[in-house]
């Protein structure tokens, strides 16, 4: 070997080192800029690319992480690690059964290690469950409506329930806000109650359009916000800092209410009550995480299974098949929870007249609106996610000249600072989740516009404390081991 070479190869080392520390402080973007340097220098080394996957899987780069540790395996397929990067990655796009291929592949490796063999029994219990779930299921179009089964008039209330009530058919504030408190104490309300928010969530949703348009009068502003993720203490920070949803005090809420965050269930069930008190003031918009392939694997399944009872996991996910997919402000501003098409010459109206009520579709317009993200490169690309697309600065000029907008609202992406503003001030992601999964140090945003000239006014804000409950703890047993 060379003097180069051998100048590259000790380079690369150092560089890795780095990565490693940046990693540790989970500065996982950091990290993967440091570990393409090592990768530059020295391509052949299959700890690099493994490395690499791990940091790309922090940060919901799933396709990424496929690529990067298919590309160690392909340097040496002994190295079990690269298996081990890849089934994990696929574990987390809930590709079970390329997750266990992999993990067979590490036992066969590695057939000692009480680690590969623990996690290749799990994997083989998950794609056994969904091989059975899938056997008994039934189409979308065959579907009962499970609404329409429940009837929460005849559930009784005990006499010994000491939380908040509802009298009646009408959901109050003071209920509302009796319900924040409670959900504080980390105590649930009635059974009862909780249906009734769900259902009558249910009849607001279902008349609502696919893309929905929101007027705001001269003078007045709306509020848009980012993921939530299941971080209730958080949720009520945002209220502390902009107020209570009311008429005068809109929001819209875009999507990923749910799942990480382990009071996803109390997130949820304020959103919805905040809708059924001032439904033309709490707008809510799905999300990639309002679904039952996410749900099930990333803890709101396991949640409300926990604190509300099987009958409502199955309640919320006919409930989110009928979330908007996407909201324009006062003919301006396209808020949105992913991002934009495959293809050009998406009009407003080809939005509107999507049929929404399934589960969310691997490709096509519903696809992209809930997955895709924005990248700096022109034109388009494959998505760092494995689902979807990347999108550049030209695709979103079009698509706004096309309908006549002047800006693109979304969220999906966690972000340092809570926001960003990308494609020459055309594009801002928000995301309201801040110190992501209590580990990523980010900061979180919402946006307040006011009617008319609709300029962005972007609030920031840090975590707030919550109770010692971890990120997924009701997640999938065997997602919870890559964490």
């Amino acid at each position: 070997m060379d003097t180069t070479a051998n100048s590259d190869v000790q380079k690369a080392e150092e560089l890795k080192l780095k990565a490693n520390e940046a990693f540790k402080a989970n500065k996982f973007s950091q990290a993967i800029e440091l570990y393409s340097q090592a990768i530059e220098l020295n391509s052949s080394n299959a700890v690099y690319w493994a490395n690499r996957a791990f940091a790309h899987t922090k940060l919901e780069e799933y396709g990424s992480a496929v690529q990067d540790a298919t590309n160690a395996i392909e340097i040496d397929p002994r190295y079990s690690k690269g298996y081990y990067r890849r089934g994990a990655a696929y574990l987390a796009m809930g590709k079970f059964k390329e997750a266990l291929k992999d993990f067979q592949q590490v036992k066969k490796i590695c057939p000692n290690d009480p680690d590969a063999s623990r996690k290749l029994k799990e994997c083989e219990k998950a794609v056994q469950k969904i091989r059975f779930e899938e056997a008994i299921s039934v189409g979308d179009a065959e579907r009962r409506s499970v609404a329409d089964s429940i009837d929460y008039h005849v559930i009784e209330v005990e006499p010994q329930y000491a939380g908040p009530r509802i009298d009646g058919e009408e959901i109050t504030l003071d209920f509302v806000k009796a319900m924040l408190d409670e959900f504080k104490k980390q105590k649930c309300i009635h059974k009862r109650y909780a249906y009734q928010i769900v259902l009558k969530t249910l009849e607001l949703l279902r008349s609502m359009p696919s893309l929905v348009d929101v007027d705001v009068p001269n003078g007045g502003h709306f509020t848009v916000c980012g993921d939530v993720h299941g971080q209730y203490f958080d949720l009520l920070n945002i209220f502390a800092l902009n107020g209570l949803p009311s008429e005068e005090n809109p929001y819209l809420f875009n999507g990923d209410f749910v799942d990480r965050g382990s009071f996803s269930v109390e997130v949820i069930l304020t959103l919805f009550a905040f809708k059924c008190l001032y439904p033309k003031a709490m707008y809510l918009a799905r999300g990639n995480h309002e679904s039952k392939s996410m749900n099930k694997i990333y803890g709101f399944e396991g949640e409300v299974r926990s604190k509300l009872g099987e009958k409502f996991v199955e309640l919320f996910a006919e409930v989110f098949c009928w979330l908007p997919l996407a909201h324009v402000i006062n003919k301006k501003v396209f808020v949105v929870h992913g991002g934009l098409f495959s293809v050009d010459g998406v009009k407003l109206s080809d939005i509107r007249s999507i049929d929404r009520f399934c589960e969310p579709p691997e490709e096509g317009l519903m696809c992209e609106l809930l997955w895709s993200d924005p990248q700096p490169q022109l034109g388009r690309g494959p998505s760092k996610r494995g689902v979807a697309l990347s999108f550049g600065a030209d695709v979103t000029k079009k698509f706004l000249q096309e309908n006549n907008l002047d800006l693109i609202v979304r969220s999906h992406e966690v972000k340092d600072e809570g926001y960003e503003i990308e494609h020459d001030g055309k594009l801002i992601t928000v995301f309201s989740a801040p110190n992501y999964c209590d580990q990523m140090g980010n900061k979180g945003a919402f946006i307040r516009f006011t009617a008319p000239e609709m300029k962005p006014d972007i609030v920031t804000f840090s975590a707030v404390p919550h109770p010692d409950v971890k990120p997924m703890a009701y997640a999938n047993n065997f997602l919870r081991m890559f964490q």
